[in-house]
Order: structure tokens, then sequence, then C-alpha cells
């Protein structure tokens, strides 16, 4: 039976289309998919995140821990401060994609994919005995929201007893937004301007903070078309952005170098899975992750072969029509020799082949989308 999240009977009241995600039940959409893509492209989405995980590090040596384990430079946080890793196996695979976040004096707090929660609070607890450090479980009692788009911080603004244009990229504070204490973070998965809000210690059974503080936000964002989005449009925009997804486009037979994330990938500190990626990175890569457009109107999906001359040379990790632009997109992987962006190449899809051509991320004008658009 899925687990019941935070805001379930929220979204059930709202007539949300729910689908069992990684054990949890969560929203698909609530209005239209390309509806509320649409609004975090142009003015300001919420979603209910709630289904990630996360895991609260404390101790002596919570720092060299995570440090060890992460494949980012976790001494480099300092105060409340959040940065982008991945957690390798010693093969050098990614065991998950991560968040890992300094809470001022309060230890770290990793936030992992929704499916990967157990499996790497085994793995981190695996190491404890090794370090001072204390590893728990704190998902059931984390309320996590995503305010996301160009007026996001409009929207939040109205409900914060400070600046927020002063907190940066990746920056992080312990505050109150409509009286209640959260992290709050610059933070999100849709390329956009943004952020994710954790209330912590909420219990699920007991879910009045969490609903308090999502209404709070809806009303704070009326003035800017806020919408309630579901899990369908934080897909869409992720790959619209060209971001991974665990699971489909990175895993354990996947590496950092592979999917194009070695700037997380800090070779100068130690961590498990080095020896093998300074390998890999010597002898040089067998694929990489690239993004791609259809040049016709077929769907590429996960699994489609890619071909170059009629024999296979990829496949397809992720793929869907943007909402934006229209157009066919994906990502997938190839040998390097076919990554440079306009190769073109072909994709399978229901046993006819359609051209492609390589493209780089995001798929989008920057000048007019994402963070860093011209104001």
């Amino acid at each position: 039976m899925a687990r019941k999240a935070h805001l379930h009977e929220l979204h059930a009241a709202a007539s949300a289309k729910m689908v069992e995600f990684a054990g949890g039940e969560m929203p698909l959409w609530v209005s239209s998919i390309s509806e509320e893509h649409l609004a975090v492209r142009n003015g300001v989405g919420i979603f209910d995140v709630s289904h990630m995980g996360e895991i609260v590090v404390t101790g002596n040596e919570a720092s060299r821990f995570l440090n060890y384990l992460s494949t980012n430079d976790v001494s480099k946080l300092g105060g409340c401060s959040g940065q982008y890793s991945t957690v390798c196996n010693h093969a050098g695979g990614i065991k998950d994609d991560v968040l890992i976040y300094s809470l001022e004096g309060r230890g770290y707090m990793v936030v992992t994919n929704a499916a990967n929660t157990e499996k790497i609070l085994g793995w981190f607890r695996s190491f404890q005995d090794e370090f001072d450090v204390e590893v728990e479980d704190a998902t059931l009692s984390t309320a996590m929201f995503a305010v996301q788009g160009p007026k996001a911080l409009e929207t939040l603004q109205r409900i914060a007893p400070f600046d927020l244009q002063g907190l940066r990229r990746f920056g992080g504070k312990i505050s109150f937004l409509s009286g209640q204490e959260v992290l709050l973070s610059r933070t999100g998965y849709t390329g956009e301007d943004g952020f994710e809000i954790y209330l912590m210690g909420v219990a699920i059974d007991e879910p009045g903070k969490a609903i308090d503080l999502w209404n709070a936000i809806i009303e704070a964002g009326k003035g800017f078309g806020i919408k309630p989005c579901g899990l369908g449009a934080r897909d869409t925009l992720r790959l619209e952005a060209g971001l991974p997804l665990y699971g489909n486009d990175i895993g354990e037979d996947v590496t950092p170098l592979e999917a194009r994330l070695d700037f997380v990938v800090k070779f100068e500190k130690d961590f498990v899975g080095k020896e093998a990626l300074a390998a890999q990175k010597e002898s040089g890569l067998e694929s990489v992750r690239v993004g791609f457009e259809l040049l016709d109107r077929a769907v590429p999906r996960h699994g489609n072969p890619i071909l170059k001359d009629g024999k296979q040379v990829g496949r397809v990790t992720s793929g869907t029509v943007s909402p934006l632009s229209r157009k066919p997109i994906g990502m997938g992987y190839v040998p390097p020799r076919y990554s440079p962006v306009g190769t073109e190449l072909e994709v399978e899809i229901r046993g006819s082949l359609h051209r492609m051509r390589v493209a780089d991320w995001p798929f989008y004008d920057t000048a007019r989308y994402g963070r860093n658009r011209a104001k």
C-alpha cells in the first residue's frame, strides 16, 4: 500500500491525479502537465515534493564522513548552505545524486531521491562505525515544498521576514515563513529561479503545520497566478533544463563522468569510488550523456535505440515533447565521437527510424527563460 504524504487529503480535495511513486502516493498533475509547466516557466508554481528523503548526519566527524561518502567537497560548506553531489559505489557508479546542506552548526542534511532513501541510509550506516557520527532518517517527519519560477522570489517575499534577494544560488537559511521555522534554500529542479522549503518535525498523521504553510504560499502567490504542480510538470521541466533523473538517466551503472556531472567530482580529496573514476578519466569514456532534438514529430522514450548508419550506438534515457517549444526532445548516451552538438543520428521508435540531432541543454532560449534570463 502506498504511503500517504502530509498533503494527501489536500491534493485529493483538489481532484489532483494521484499516482504511486517510490512507495508514496503523490500528485501527477492538478490541472494539466502542460499548464503547470508553463506556469513555472512564465510565473510561479508550487510542488509538494515531500516524497524526497532527508537524512540528518550529526557528530564530531559529520563533515569528514560525508566528504568521504560523496564526490563534492563538503568541507567547503559553511553556515547554512548546500551543494549538489553524487554518492558513488566502489566502481564509481552513482548510487544517488543528492543535495547536502550544512545546518548552521546543527549538523548536515542529505536530501535523497525518494526511491533511494533506504539504500543511501543503509550505505551510510555501513560506514557509521568508522566515524564519530549519528545518522538519522528524518523523511517521515519532514514536509518539502518547491516554489519555482520567475515570480517565486516575489511570492515568498510576502511571507518571509528577510530579504530573499540576498540568498545566493545554493544558499540556505533557517528562518521563518508565515511564522513557521523552515530551512529555505535557493535551489530547485526546473531550471528556473526558485526555492525549496523544508518544514521539519511535522508528523504525517499531524500535517496541520504543513497544510497551513502550503495555503499561506498559495495565498501569497495569487497575484502572480501561482499554480499547484505535480510530478508530471516537474519531469518535463527538468528534462527541458537538461537535468538528469535517477533511474532513467543515471544509476549505479553510470558514473558522474559519463553523466557529465564531473563538476561535482573533486579528485583532490579522498572519497568512495575515486580510484575507479580516476582510472576512467585516464582511459577515456566509452559513452556520455547528450541532449537531442528530433527532426520530426515522433516522441522519444526511455529505452529507444540510437543508431548511426544503421547500427545501434546508444540509447534514449528520457524523452518528451517540450510544452514550451512543442518540439520532441530528449537525452541519452552515445560514444563521445557522436556527442558534438549538431551531430545527426537516428532513433528507433516503434520500429521506425527518425532523424535526431545532438543539441545542448537547456532546451529553451536562456535570454527569455530560466534563472539567468534577461531581467
